[in-house]
């Protein structure tokens, strides 16, 4: 007999959360960026980034480089490049770091708080 367990659930709301930037799918973005209110990153971003707000990371997104954010972090997607070492992306996020099962991180992440979400 298997032993189940319940899973856990994390619904956003953008509206909410005041995301009012968005790389799209598909959308590569690079350099020295600031961002103003929430970002949803469902395409490709790097540089030296500052993001006033929530980051989210979604499935097939892909962050990289320094980046700061003084909301929370939400990673579906990915932190860093597999080819690159841990100190070539960084990110520091002054709030909660939820990670969820399909979120992967191959640079290093610094958080106040860290939440890993099983599915």
């Amino acid at each position: 007999m298997a032993l189940k367990t319940p899973q856990d659930t994390l619904t956003l709301d953008p509206v909410a959360m005041n995301v009012v930037n968005r790389v799209a799918a598909g959308s590569q973005l690079g350099g020295e960026l600031r961002f103003d209110g929430g970002l949803l990153v469902q395409g490709d971003l790097s540089g030296l980034l500052q993001v006033n707000g929530n980051l989210i990371v979604w499935t097939g997104g892909v962050v990289r480089g320094r980046i700061r954010v003084t909301g929370d972090l939400y990673l579906f997607g990915r932190l860093g490049s597999p080819d690159a070492g841990p100190n070539a992306t960084t990110l520091e996020c002054q709030g909660m770091a939820y990670v969820a099962n399909s979120g992967i991180s191959t640079g290093t992440l610094m958080a106040r708080r860290l939440q890993l979400y099983e599915g």
